[in-house]
């Protein structure tokens, strides 16, 4: 991380986790939409002794054909939004507006809440949350919202905080998904030499909860994007379709990360999709290029499939 992150990531982050949330839409009950509609509810999870919130996207052929099976997308949410982020940012929209034109398919997004997780398993061992995603939430909704249930058909994605666990998760479990993207992701390369300190708002007090407090350098180094990206096989990330995208101002230096990200992807020969466009780190930058990525996991994990 260099200077710059290290200053940003403290104050901006720091106001994003009292409360920076984009207006929320709806609450528990399904919204209707031309394409289809969105369901929100919960899921009881004995691995985080606790409901988890999740909302889920349906076309509007998932409640006229009850045995049709459909691709899968998951989405995971930033750092202060919630299940209901695609609502909240008019993702929703986007995917609709590309059904209604006929340039996508039919598949289900689902989009669990993962507070500020990372989508990780915490260092102390209290909160699995990577284990409750993938051992109870990926088979318990394929089996609700008639999943097709296999590799070609499942990709994930995810904004910031969750552009950072969508690429992880995908590097981590390649045998799990055809298809990555990550939006902004939260790539940090060089971490501030006062990382271990865990004071309230210093980078290692408000991450202490997910890496270790005082900050666990080798967890985190264990536990990141670069790591699986450099021990996975290359064979395997090769059969994997790649996509990440940052803004060229973004608000906490996560260029940088993407282009390391980049290099060294590039280096091992494995094929992606890198965009560095204008812009900085909010919702307006999210939706702007929120259709591209809709395409990119339809036609990986829904076309011809």
């Amino acid at each position: 991380m260099r200077i710059r992150l290290a200053r940003k990531f403290t104050s901006r982050l720091r106001v994003r986790l009292r409360g920076l949330a984009w207006i929320a839409l709806i609450a528990f009950a399904p919204l209707l939409h031309a394409q289809g509609r969105a369901e929100c509810s919960v899921i009881k999870s004995q691995i985080l002794a606790r409901p988890v919130r999740y909302c889920a996207f349906l076309p509007a052929s998932f409640d006229q054909d009850k045995t049709r099976r459909y691709p899968v997308l998951y989405f995971l949410h930033g750092l202060g939004d919630n299940e209901q982020s695609l609502l909240n940012f008019g993702g929703w929209d986007v995917v609709s507006e590309l059904r209604s034109k006929g340039k996508i398919g039919d598949f289900v997004i689902l989009a669990p809440s993962a507070g500020h997780t990372f989508y990780i398993n915490s260092e102390n061992g209290k909160v699995r949350y990577e284990d409750f995603l993938m051992k109870e939430f990926l088979p318990a909704m394929e089996a609700k919202y008639r999943a097709q249930g296999t590799r070609a058909t499942r990709g994930i994605t995810g904004v910031s905080m969750g552009g950072y666990g969508a690429l992880r998760l995908a590097f981590k479990y390649p045998d799990e998904f055809a298809a990555v993207s990550a939006q902004m992701p939260a790539l940090i390369t060089d971490l501030p030499k006062d990382i271990s300190a865990s004071a309230p708002g210093t980078p290692g007090g408000l991450l202490g909860d997910v890496f270790g407090a005082p900050f666990n350098r080798a967890y985190f180094d264990r536990n990141n994007v670069f790591y699986f990206a450099r021990t996975d096989s290359v064979a395997s990330l090769k059969r994997m379709k790649i996509y990440f995208d940052v803004g060229n101002n973004d608000d906490y230096g996560f260029e940088q990360g993407a282009q390391e990200l980049d290099k060294l992807l590039k280096s091992r020969g494995i094929p992606h999709e890198f965009h560095i466009y204008p812009g900085g780190h909010d919702a307006q930058f999210v939706v702007r290029h929120f259709g591209d990525v809709v395409q990119f996991q339809w036609n990986a994990i829904g076309a011809g499939k």
